[in-house]
């Protein structure tokens, strides 16, 4: 998801040739890797593995990297109708495990609240569509501007910006976020829509403020809108494209306008984990250089938000 964090709103390219590729990715939620919160169906050892020397002892020595992840943000990370967790991210951490020889368990943990449990160690590293932002990287709440913890770094592997979407056929005029203003939009709490959408309110005409409802996960706030409570909703382009093409069979819902607040999708890592976090960018590069990230991006039809290279802290 992409982090709540006060940017510059810029417009980004639409990426509406895309929704017609992300559709080929209902067919593959059955068909896609296997649980990740089991084994990620690696071969490989940390004795074998390329890259697992690069691993801090205590990591290779379990076998394991614990994953904090919000599993309801489909194509990103998700459950199939089998109830195993697919999607970008699982797929992406498969690839990145075969070369370190550790398997990545994905943990379910509700997305404002992935951060917290990074800090108190439940997790080792944090990937879940968040934005890798100046503001998560220096600890710094975006609401009220304090410090609240000591950040984390960032190993940035993927770009998206942020959508608006309405029930087909009816988008009540709403074409950018200022038309927005006297009308109710539905979001997940924590990420930028929900801060673009405050941020949006306070230009509104007095008796025209934006009247917001954000929910735990992305789902819940696309039940609301189907249902009728809100003008729209809004999420990260390939969410929210993935809704587009798939809720209904493509009948609930419409993107409208373009793109906004393009930006880094990274994995986080604590402060004082920089040989794991190392670690990982390497693995990430390998797998962008093997060819394996372009499959995993044509196979859930986001190749535009593909990287060339993975980056450390890159978010502004």
């Amino acid at each position: 998801m992409t982090a709540s964090s006060t940017r510059r709103t810029t417009a980004a390219h639409s990426r509406l040739a895309a929704v017609g590729a992300i559709a080929v990715a209902g067919a593959l939620m059955l068909t896609g890797c296997g649980d990740q919160t089991k084994d990620n169906g690696s071969s490989d050892t940390a004795a074998s593995a390329p890259l697992a020397d690069k691993l801090p002892k205590s990591v290779r020595d379990k076998g394991v990297i614990k994953v904090g992840s919000d599993i309801a943000y489909a194509p990103v990370e998700f459950k199939d109708n089998s109830g195993k967790v697919v999607g970008i991210d699982p797929d992406l951490a498969a690839a990145m495990g075969k070369q370190l020889g550790v398997d990545f368990q994905f943990e379910n943990g509700t997305f404002d609240t992935l951060i917290t449990g990074l800090r108190s160690k439940r997790y080792d590293i944090a990937m879940s569509a968040m934005t890798d932002t100046k503001d998560r990287q220096e600890g710094i709440d975006s609401d009220t501007g304090k410090k609240v913890g000591e950040g984390v770094d960032f190993v940035d592997y993927f770009t998206a910006g942020v959508s608006i979407y309405t029930k087909k056929g009816d988008d009540q005029g709403i074409k950018s976020w200022s038309d927005l203003c006297g009308k109710k939009i539905v979001l997940q709490r924590g990420t930028v829509s929900e801060d673009l959408a405050k941020a949006e309110s306070k230009k509104c005409p007095a008796g025209k403020k934006i009247a917001i409802e954000a929910f735990d996960n992305d789902q819940q706030a696309q039940t609301r809108l189907r249902a009728g409570g809100a003008a729209a909703g809004s999420s990260d382009f390939p969410v929210a494209a993935y809704a587009v093409k798939t809720s209904g069979g493509g009948k609930d819902f419409q993107l409208v306008g373009e793109q906004v607040e393009a930006a880094p999708y990274g994995i986080a890592v604590a402060k004082n984990q920089t040989q794991l976090r190392d670690a990982l960018k390497a693995a990430l590069d390998a797998v962008i250089k093997n060819g394996e990230y372009e499959k995993i991006m044509k196979k859930w039809g986001v190749t535009d938000g593909s990287i060339d290279a993975a980056t450390i802290n890159g978010g502004k």
